[in-house]
């Protein structure tokens, strides 16, 4: 085997490697946001504390990404494609990030909530939070797959998310309005919604990335706008 081959073989597994890593740790984004929401509704103290606990797992994998990234870099100098590939790569792991930190976010204020009187029966919020991890899992399925098309579709259904938390937000504002007592209670819900809008915002920014990724074409800003951003 010359040495050309066997660099770029090695090359290929570090690629691979960086993939799966990427993938894992979008898998446990994913379940924490999910596990979040079902420690808050079925009021589980301790799935919320474990919620927490995983955040040091995520910030690892972050690490050891970027570590990867920039010895691909630094070692076999990528041009063209493969170049966007990590590139974008180094940009969606730290959306990715801060999807758990939305996760740990979420995970405390339901520990706080579950203490305290149930202010009324969660049904629009595990709806919403099904819906943003729906769009989160279509993004990363997208970069994986570099299907440009599917980028597409998340940053429109973006716009669902959107709706919810709005939908979410007047409910819990007629309850502030009817009873001063709630107030503490609702403006909680209130954030953990404003939580998961965040999550689906990550996700049409990682969309946004995959469509650089695939077509070389940034229309970050025009989305934004698009969406009255």
């Amino acid at each position: 085997m010359t040495d050309r081959e066997h660099t770029s073989k090695h090359y290929e597994l570090q690629l691979r490697e960086l993939k799966e890593k990427l993938l894992l740790m979008s898998h446990k984004a994913e379940q924490m946001i999910s596990d979040s929401i079902r420690a808050l509704v079925e009021r589980r103290p301790t799935l919320s504390e474990d919620v927490i606990q995983r955040d040091d797992e995520l910030d690892k994998l972050e690490i050891e990404i970027d570590n990867l990234c920039y010895e691909i870099l630094a070692l076999e100098q990528p041009v063209a494609r493969d170049l966007r590939f990590i590139a974008t790569t180094l940009k969606i792991v730290k959306d990715i990030e801060r999807i758990g930190d939305i996760a740990v976010n979420i995970g405390e204020r339901g520990l706080e909530l579950i203490q305290e009187p149930e202010l009324k029966r969660l049904v629009d919020l595990p709806i919403m939070a099904e819906a943003a991890q729906k769009i989160l899992k279509e993004s990363l399925d997208a970069f994986v797959n570099s299907d440009a098309d599917l980028a597409e579709k998340v940053i429109t259904n973006d716009n669902i998310v959107d709706d919810l938390y709005e939908q979410i937000f007047r409910e819990l504002l007629t309850y502030m309005l009817e009873d001063p007592r709630s107030i503490s209670r609702a403006l909680k819900l209130i954030f953990i919604a404003k939580h998961l809008e965040r999550v689906g915002d990550h996700s049409a920014n990682i969309a946004e990335m995959v469509i650089f990724l695939v077509r070389g074409q940034d229309i970050r800003h025009a989305t934004r706008i698009d969406r009255g951003r």
